[in-house]
């Protein structure tokens, strides 16, 4: 009876502290994980420590639950079981609570800020809402009626696929409820190619996000070169020597550990970019008396019209962040209305700045509307483009490089290349110098094709239109095919077709005219 009680006492006293070690080593994982030092998140972190708890428990073997039936009068191995059925991937069990850890998980998992629909939508927004707006007018310069046509379908077309990609994200279980079994775009691509190509669809995608960012930081060198040479023209200084002092600028993005210092600008950022908005439709709208009505017209320009499909396509491009943005709302059922409205809105604003600019200056309209504002009112509204732009650039670049480093760098085993941090977290010489690269390529860039609506055509067409029209109706089709309506399945095949056409027929004719620019530029 007595070796019967020590072992109950020892076996008890062994799991208590098997506990807490757990529970420290979760805590320790998520300070280490905010910190930069690793990977996991604290619910990752969480969740190995109540793995190694429910393993702990089947390495005591049978003994344990006979010791404890023995003791609870048989009701310890219920409680076992429940354990157990909570413990899986889907996350289709019990509440948190029915775990030994349970207390732990829901006051860090509560601790963590969810986002409301509204700011969910305000994300959106900045993202749909930028100042690529900028080149809109330009789209309907080349292609009239057609191209308002074009901005209220991208953003049908953008807002049904962003819905079909988080339900890709979604499997029922067994009881018929939707089960979200996974996380990002890039889950739902590997989802797709497995069992053969378990890690292809990943793989394309990082590609497109990639191309997609880099883009991104080289329209906005261009932008800033083109606005500063715009607003002082008197100046003896050439857009690319802007472009190179607004590089100069941008190179302690570089040694970026964390957006927090960039990111307290962001809010200040999109308010003055829809003040300038706002100052350039009421300056159009004081010329409203001379709008040209009789230049728009049902034609098109058949070698730039695709360009301006890709411009068009590229303005709406969110789709990349909607599965983290979706996970993080505090009632995903809301994320679907959330869309409606943003798209909504999106599309009576870019239309109507896209046509009040465009009939103001008809065929003298620029790639960038603000390039045609009076110099005494240009000046103004161009520098604090600028400003925007210079704030905006870290964003993407430090994306693009996390991307990177995630892809080639940190993948364990499967690495292309070693580390580019140390022990201790900090940086390595040979990584920082990858990250200068980085950036004088996005100058290089900018300073051999100067044009931001070609830049932005061909990044549309290349990625806006992969990932926003292609891969979203693929994957749905590829995932979801059997619990598909008929209209459905129509939608998705036309959304593909549609895609892929303006897609090879933007890209070709955006890289004829980069192709020209470059050579033009190198002739120089």
């Amino acid at each position: 009876m007595a070796t019967l009680i020590r072992s109950k006492l020892s076996n008890k006293l062994s799991n208590a502290a098997t506990t807490v070690s757990n529970k420290s080593q979760a805590k320790v994982s998520g300070m280490f994980a905010r910190m930069g030092f690793q990977a996991a998140t604290d619910e990752e972190g969480l969740g190995f420590a109540a793995c190694d708890d429910l393993d702990y428990d089947h390495r005591q073997g049978m003994q344990m639950d006979i010791l404890t039936t023995d003791e609870m009068g048989g009701e310890g191995s219920g409680e076992a079981l429940d354990g157990d059925s909570h413990y899986q991937r889907d996350g289709t069990g019990p509440p948190n609570s029915a775990s030994k850890d349970g207390d732990l998980v829901n006051e860090l998992t509560e601790a963590k800020p969810k986002i409301t629909a509204w700011e969910a939508g305000w994300n959106v927004t900045n993202a749909i809402q930028g100042m690529f707006v900028l080149g809109l007018p330009y789209a309907i310069l080349h292609g009239g009626y057609l191209g308002l046509f074009l901005i209220i379908f991208a953003a049908v077309v953008c807002c049904y696929t962003g819905k079909i990609l988080i339900a890709c994200l979604y499997e029922e279980d067994e009881d018929g409820q939707l089960v979200r079994v996974r996380d990002s775009y890039v889950d739902i691509a590997n989802a797709c190619c497995a069992p053969r190509f378990p890690s292809l669809g990943g793989h394309v995608v990082n590609v497109a996000q990639i191309i997609e960012l880099v883009m991104t930081c080289i329209l906005y060198v261009v932008v800033s070169g083109n606005l500063m040479y715009n607003s002082f023209p008197n100046m003896p200084i050439s857009q690319k020597s802007w472009a190179i002092i607004a590089t100069i600028a941008l190179l302690p993005c570089a040694f970026l550990r964390s957006l927090k210092a960039v990111s307290k600008f962001s809010l200040l950022c999109t308010m003055a970019h829809f003040v300038i908005n706002v100052l350039v439709i009421a300056y159009c709208l004081s010329r409203a008396r001379d709008w040209a009505w009789d230049k728009v017209k049902f034609y098109i320009d058949v070698k730039k019209f695709p360009i301006s499909i890709g411009i068009i396509v590229f303005s709406y491009t969110s789709q990349i962040f909607l599965p983290s943005l979706e996970g993080n709302m505090q009632k995903p059922s809301e994320f679907h209305c959330m869309m409606n409205w943003t798209h909504i809105a999106a599309c009576i604003l870019k239309g109507l700045f896209a046509l009040v600019a465009y009939l103001t200056w008809a065929d003298a309209t620029k790639e960038v509307i603000t390039d045609n504002l009076p110099s005494t009112i240009r000046a103004v509204v161009n520098i604090f483009l600028v400003a925007k732009a210079l704030l905006s650039y870290p964003l993407p670049f430090f994306a693009a490089v996390e991307v990177l480093e995630k892809s080639f760098f940190q993948d364990g085993g499967r690495a292309i290349f070693p580390d580019c941090y140390r022990g201790d977290g900090r940086i390595k010489p040979w990584g920082l110098t990858l990250r200068c690269i980085l950036v004088v390529f996005t100058l290089l860039m900018a300073v051999f094709v100067p044009h931001f609506a070609l830049l932005m055509g061909l990044t549309g067409s290349l990625t806006g239109a992969g990932l926003c029209f292609l891969l979203p109706s693929l994957f749905h089709l590829r995932l979801l095919w059997r619990k598909l309506l008929w209209h459905q399945v129509f939608f998705d095949v036309a959304i593909f077709v549609i895609g892929g056409i303006c897609s090879i027929s933007g890209f070709i004719h955006s890289m004829e005219g980069l192709v020209e620019a470059f050579r033009y530029n190198i002739q120089e």
